[in-house]
């Protein structure tokens, strides 16, 4: 599998259902949300900004997308978990199961991004990303074409001790 057909089969609505330990708080949390990856154009006025803001050639990237989500977690039942994100992988071209992914905001910390990915022999995509103040490890592989698991851990700056980790389920909802 390829970071396009990784794209392709993300595409459309998912349920999902996370648990995640705060390890620094001592806390468990469960979230219920729904998250909608959708397909961007190559020449979308944000993907070529956000492009631009990595020094990236446009022409190298592909599938860029969106991804939106809202939910509620046990943690603040007042509050909505929401929020919304443009996507954009980079393959190396030496390499195609491997590559940048450009973010205009990211999952540890709400500031643009770029992560490393690659994807294993059996297709889980896998991306770390370092920010300012933590480090995320990010892991997702399909169950079948309509459910499909990630993996995530917070990390310390320096990648030596979990702040968080947790697990989702993601079931798409067809029609």
């Amino acid at each position: 599998m390829d970071i396009k057909e990784f794209v392709a089969h993300s595409i459309g609505r998912w349920r999902s259902q996370r648990s995640a330990h705060h390890l620094a708080f001592g806390h468990f949390e469960a979230v219920q949300s729904e998250i909608d990856i959708v397909s961007l154009s190559i020449d979308d006025p944000e993907v070529i900004e956000l492009c631009k803001m990595y020094s990236i050639d446009p022409e190298l990237a592909v599938s860029p997308f969106r991804m939106s989500w809202e939910g509620q977690s046990d943690w603040d039942e007042n509050e909505a978990v929401k929020g919304t994100c443009i996507l954009v992988p980079v393959p190396d071209p030496a390499q195609s199961n491997r590559g940048k992914l450009l973010r205009d905001q990211g999952y540890a910390e709400e500031i643009a991004a770029v992560g490393d990915y690659y994807l294993t022999d059996d297709g889980t995509f896998v991306l770390v990303t370092a920010y300012e103040r933590a480090a995320a490890e990010e892991k997702i592989w399909f169950v079948n074409p309509n459910v499909r698991c990630r993996v995530s851990l917070i990390k310390t700056s320096a990648g030596t001790g979990v702040v968080t980790a947790s697990f989702s389920s993601e079931i798409r909802q067809t029609s």
